[in-house]
């Protein structure tokens, strides 16, 4: 399944690459064949990397799901002012090889969303949370509170992020989409055990990432 986010642009690039792909094998004008495989190449990767699989979201209402795919990078404790004291967050790093539709870590309604402008210097480095441009997303659960940081990388350009304040939402659902290299952050309070490790590959909306303590 492709994602809704890539078909506009699939659909615009198809529209190039048909007629052009008919005037190259007419003309055979053999510079023209070989730009129009580096444009078909792209193509056929642009369809890889806006696909959208279906996930099989656990019930376990004890579990927290990564928001995105990826590769966790990084697991630190701060003293976060609206998660609270003690609370660790969990990176996430995308390639371009990942899937990059985010979903909805736990059930919750949403607190606050806010978008920051900022730097696109690469989405692995220690300081990309604080300076790279993102969109923070605050939901409220029954008994915690925790938020999902979107944030650009070298290549991202567009973070696309549809949680609105007020709203219900459900784990698993899809929360956004950012295009091409990206990062994202998950921060928990203490009330979670962490379930993942540095160098952990992950999957949204199927991946344990924590548990809520008994």
């Amino acid at each position: 399944m492709i994602a809704k986010e890539g078909r506009l642009f699939l659909i615009s690039v198809l529209i190039f690459l048909f007629p052009f792909g008919l005037y190259v094998h007419a003309s055979d004008i053999k510079i023209l064949y070989y730009i129009y495989i580096l444009f078909g190449s792209f193509y056929l990767f642009a369809i890889y990397f806006f696909r959208d699989p279906q996930r099989k979201i656990t019930p376990d209402s004890s579990t927290i799901l990564s928001p995105a795919d990826g590769r966790i990078i990084s697991i630190k404790k701060i003293n976060d002012n609206e998660v609270g004291s003690s609370s660790k967050v969990i990176s996430i790093f995308l390639s371009v090889f990942d899937v990059h539709v985010f979903r909805y870590p736990f059930d919750g309604k949403v607190k606050s969303v806010k978008s920051t402008e900022g730097k696109f210097i690469a989405a692995f480095a220690d300081n990309a949370s604080d300076v790279n441009e993102k969109i923070v997303t605050v939901i409220e659960a029954n008994n915690f509170i925790f938020k999902i940081k979107q944030i650009a990388g070298l290549v991202a350009r567009r973070i696309l992020c549809y949680a609105k304040p007020n709203e219900n939402v459900t784990k698993g659902d899809r929360m956004g989409f950012i295009r091409f290299g990206s990062r994202a952050d998950i921060v928990v309070s203490s009330e979670i055990d962490v379930c993942v490790n540095i160098g952990e590959k992950v999957k949204a909306g199927e991946s344990v990432i924590g548990r809520i303590k008994q």
